[in-house]
């Protein structure tokens, strides 16, 4: 038994340095956008494809990745998606010293590829590392890890891309500021493959239990419904994040300089990681209330930190962070630690807080459009939990590749709110994600139910 526990341990650290990986390329690649709409002269709408090139990849891979995850075992899938994303990075380089954005969407193709077959085997195999009751708590801690990288991609941007990378550059020096960072991305990406290739990992067996073989997820409508789930809230997620630079750069919401805009954006993805934390700690096994708020409590100051980070150490700017975040806690009480519960006060939260970004401007919808980012939070790894419950783990391969293919909503849904915002205004874009979180708040209450 202790053996099994520091194995699954390891396993556990394991996934939570591959969600951190994917989480850094997943959001670098999101604020690029705002990045590649001046560099290459773009709309709104033409700039999304960036996004829609990456998310595209879920619904072409993410069920072939299932039947290759069963295939050659989780171990040797997360060794090739890293390559995968290793090979994409170093693409990048050539794309920006031409530059070419369609060799930039090659580029991000080829990383998402890597990205797909990460997230197809690491989701099951976080859930398959303990009891189904804890579940939820384990996915919140690795997505938690995921939403640190979310968190920093941005300001990476800020600093190593947006800074002093105004309209002084012309379009073949403003392109040459993405390549560094990417080659960085690149070489962390292959040394952490060749550290998993020397690890003994504990296996989950892929295979499915005798007399069941004839089963298909695909009869399952909680595996289906809570797919369309993660289609929804991805392109929600997604599509805020994407338009969040250049919507704070407007007039009437700020006026900030493209540097400013994407440190906030830092702030939307610092929500998701710090609503994470929490839902890590009030969804897992700890068995004393004190020694959660303990947890609770470091949280915080880590809200308070963070926000002041990110917004070059501005403090009244982490003492809002932390307020949202005290906020987002106590609404998460709301929830009682059930996930269906908790799921369903969050997407009606974020639902609200996207229709005042919409009908607001100034200081109000700066601040409404970031928290939603505190309520994205728990719904992916929720979401995803409640989707293959009571599953054989046989079948969660399968069922984790229907679910991460409708991860093409991160593709969608920012181009249908890049157009809008295009033509009738950003401030309309909003009411989309709304219209998303309002389908989760149904799957929560009644679609995620085992039939």
């Amino acid at each position: 038994m202790e053996y099994k526990k520091s194995t699954n341990t390891l396993g556990l650290s394991v996934i939570g340095a591959i969600f951190f990986i994917f989480g850094f390329a997943t959001t670098f690649i999101i604020t690029l956008s705002a990045k590649v709409k001046e560099v290459f002269t773009l709309s709104e709408f033409e700039a999304q494809f960036i996004t829609s090139a990456f998310f595209i990849a879920y619904p072409i891979l993410s069920i072939p990745s299932g039947y290759i995850v069963k295939r050659i075992g989780y171990k040797v899938s997360l060794i090739v998606g890293l390559i995968l994303m290793a090979l994409g990075s170093f693409l990048f380089y050539p794309a920006a010293s031409i530059p070419s954005y369609p060799l930039f969407l090659a580029a991000t193709f080829v990383l998402a590829s890597g990205v797909v077959l990460l997230q197809v085997a690491a989701n099951p195999y976080a859930t398959a590392l303990g009891p189904d009751a804890t579940a939820s708590g384990r996915l919140n801690l690795v997505q938690a890890l995921n939403s640190v990288a979310t968190m920093i991609a941005p300001w990476i941007i800020s600093v190593a891309v947006f800074k002093g990378a105004g309209e002084m550059l012309d379009a073949v020096s403003a392109a040459k500021t993405v390549q560094m960072p990417f080659i960085v991305m690149g070489i962390l990406v292959l040394l952490i493959a060749f550290a998993i290739m020397a690890m003994k990992l504990p296996e989950i067996s892929g295979a499915a239990v005798p007399g069941e073989i004839r089963k298909s997820v695909w009869r399952y409508p909680h595996v289906l419904l809570g797919a369309l789930a993660i289609f929804f809230y991805v392109g929600a997620e997604v599509g805020t994040a994407g338009l969040i630079v250049n919507y704070l750069r407007t007039p009437e919401n700020g006026g900030l300089t493209a540097e400013a805009a994407s440190r906030f954006a830092s702030i939307y993805w610092g929500g998701a990681m710090i609503g994470r934390f929490f839902g890590a700690v009030m969804l897992s096994d700890i068995k004393t209330a004190a020694r959660k708020y303990q947890f609770v409590l470091g949280i915080l100051v880590l809200a308070f930190f963070a926000g002041s980070f990110v917004t070059d150490w501005h403090w009244k700017h982490g003492l809002y962070f932390l307020i949202i975040a005290l906020i987002n806690f106590i609404v998460m009480q709301i929830g009682t630690g059930r996930d269906t519960r908790t799921l369903s006060v969050f997407s009606g939260m974020a639902a609200l807080l996207a229709i005042i970004t919409a009908f607001t401007t100034g200081q109000v919808a700066l601040w409404t459009v970031v928290s939603i980012g505190f309520f994205n939070s728990v719904m992916f790894p929720t979401i995803f939990s409640l989707g293959v419950k009571d599953l054989d783990k046989g079948e969660l391969s399968t069922a984790s590749g229907i679910i991460n293919s409708l991860i093409i909503g991160g593709g969608i849904i920012p181009l249908i709110m890049g157009s809008i915002a295009d033509g009738p205004g950003y401030t309309w874009a909003f009411l989309v994600p709304a219209i998303c979180y309002a389908y989760i708040f149904f799957f929560a209450a009644k679609g995620s139910q085992i039939r």
